[in-house]
């Protein structure tokens, strides 16, 4: 995963400073959306991955599809993610032009998860928290993943909060190692 990321942020922060020069934001943030939608598509999935499309049918075949979401800029970066064979990580480029546009705005994602699902009280104490620590409006979302035995692990953006059971045990191996 972090792979994937790695690919994707020159280009989704290549286009956020587009966006944001041209006053564009919410333009391109409905413009990655639909591309993300279209590659992701069964049936164009299947184009993109038979060795015997060319990329120039490829590219022919998304323009034809988006139609007239598509402007002149958002064909050319169609066209440079084919070239450099990078369509397959639009899903994370739309995903990473979204976090810096919110936090553009003054607000920071965070993915909580936990153990065991957390009540909506728990949920806004911990957003209160983190909005006091990083100075910023928090949108949390929460996940369960029992693997983490108790705790929370919390991500926000690069930043990563690990205060599960699992992680506590992981850097206690860790150091016992060394």
């Amino acid at each position: 995963m972090a792979e994937i990321v790695t690919i994707a942020r020159p280009y989704a922060e290549a286009v956020f400073r587009l966006a944001k020069g041209k006053n564009a934001l919410n333009d391109w943030s409905e413009r990655l959306a639909y591309l993300s939608a279209v590659v992701q598509d069964p049936q164009m999935q299947f184009c993109i991955q038979d060795p015997n499309v060319v990329p120039s049918r490829i590219e022919a075949l998304i323009v034809s599809v988006c139609g007239k979401k598509l402007d002149e800029m958002g064909k050319n970066f169609v066209r440079e993610l084919i070239h450099n064979g990078r369509l397959s990580v639009l899903p994370q480029i739309a995903e990473l032009y979204e976090a810096m546009k919110a936090e553009e705005g003054g607000v920071l994602e965070a993915k909580l998860t936990s153990a065991y699902p957390m009540t909506k009280a728990q949920i806004q104490d911990m957003v209160k928290g983190l909005e006091g620590k990083f100075g910023k409006k928090i949108m949390a979302t929460a996940d369960v993943d029992s693997e983490l035995i108790g705790g929370v692990r919390i991500v926000i953006g690069d930043d990563v909060i690990d205060a599960s059971v699992r992680g506590k045990l992981q850097a206690m191996a860790f150091a016992l190692t060394r």
